[in-house]
């Protein structure tokens, strides 16, 4: 890709760098290896099989039995387990032209049994960038496909797990952010959902609320679309939807997150502990934001949510996350 804003690597299919006017608003690492040993908040990584949490570590009634998966989230699996997809060295970057613009590729095949899912899946990523009114845009774009004749299904949830720091400082303090939903799956002690919707009380998110702050804590699932019959197993074909719009008066900063999923997983970045790497400073609590575009968390165990997520032979996954980024130069100074 000929944008130099924006830098990948192979393992997890990462997004290392997404430059504003010189100031990389992700947080990471400066090498693979780095991110390797130290990347225990999944910086950038593309995150599968299963995004998010599954209830009690279990796939169930997938091929007419259930699955006993990692409780790395004790008592839940979480996002593919110890060694999921954020893990895994992608073949790539591999230069491509998609929907007529400059853009990267990057594709791994898990094979059947690996951290216990069923059935050999190819993943294939595509990162394309380009401008759109003055707007550095990222466009990433998940299909997944089962390749292997091992089963007949499998469950996928696909999501990207870029912090993003618009501050220039060590912590998203000051940053402004406003949701385009307070619509949310009210979560048990254990972030798996109830199973119904309801308003999310603790910030009111569809409102100009400022992150950094105890009070505004958040990390929870908010809702897009709320009748899940209407999520289709590909959803590259539904409407690009604004997720979030973040900014910052200090860097004058601005992001706007879309997707064509139904849910996102929001985070303010409570737990991020990460010690000083290769001349990168230690990272703390609130040193990101994260807007992870994806189904419904537990989708695959309920049984009204889980064909958004049940990838059977001869079908295929897919989703379009797009990022649009830039520096308010008009703004006075």
């Amino acid at each position: 890709m000929a944008d130099s804003a924006f830098t990948f690597l192979p393992l997890g299919a990462i997004i290392q760098e997404f430059n504003i006017d010189g100031t990389n608003i992700v947080q990471g690492f400066r090498t693979q290896d780095d991110y390797v040993k130290h990347n225990s908040p999944f910086f950038g990584a593309t995150v599968g099989r299963v995004a998010n949490r599954l209830k009690n570590a279990q796939l169930e009634n997938v091929n007419g039995q259930t699955y006993s998966l990692a409780a790395n989230d004790a008592p839940n699996a979480l996002h593919g387990g110890p060694q999921g997809w954020d893990k895994k060295v992608f073949a790539g970057p591999k230069a491509v032209s998609r929907g007529g613009k400059e853009g990267v590729f990057f594709k791994y095949v898990s094979k059947h049994g690996e951290e216990n899912y069923p059935g050999t899946v190819e993943v294939r990523v595509w990162y394309t960038a380009g401008k759109e009114e003055g707007k550095t845009v990222l466009v990433t774009e998940y299909e997944a496909e089962l390749v292997g004749d091992e089963v007949e299904e499998t469950a996928v949830n696909i999501t990207n797990h870029s912090y993003f720091n618009i501050s220039g400082a060590p912590t998203i303090a000051g940053t402004t952010a406003q949701l385009a939903t307070d619509l949310c799956l009210p979560l048990d002690d254990t972030s798996i959902p109830f199973g119904h919707v309801d308003r999310f009380s603790k910030v009111d998110v569809a409102r100009p609320f400022v992150l950094g702050t105890k009070e505004n804590e958040v990390d929870d699932c908010f809702l897009i679309e709320t009748d899940p019959t209407k999520v289709p197993l590909d959803t590259r074909d539904q409407p690009v939807r604004l997720l979030g719009s973040f900014s910052h008066d200090d860097t004058k900063i601005h992001l706007e997150v879309y997707s064509t999923e139904p849910a996102f997983q929001f985070y303010t970045g409570n737990g991020i502990d990460v010690p000083a790497v290769n001349g990168v400073p230690a990272r703390g609590k609130y040193a990101g934001f994260c807007v992870e575009p994806s189904r419904y968390v537990n989708a695959a165990n309920v049984p009204a949510w889980r064909h958004m997520t049940l990838l059977k032979r001869g079908q295929v996954y897919g989703s379009k996350i797009v990022y649009k980024a830039w520096r308010d130069t008009q703004s006075a100074s």
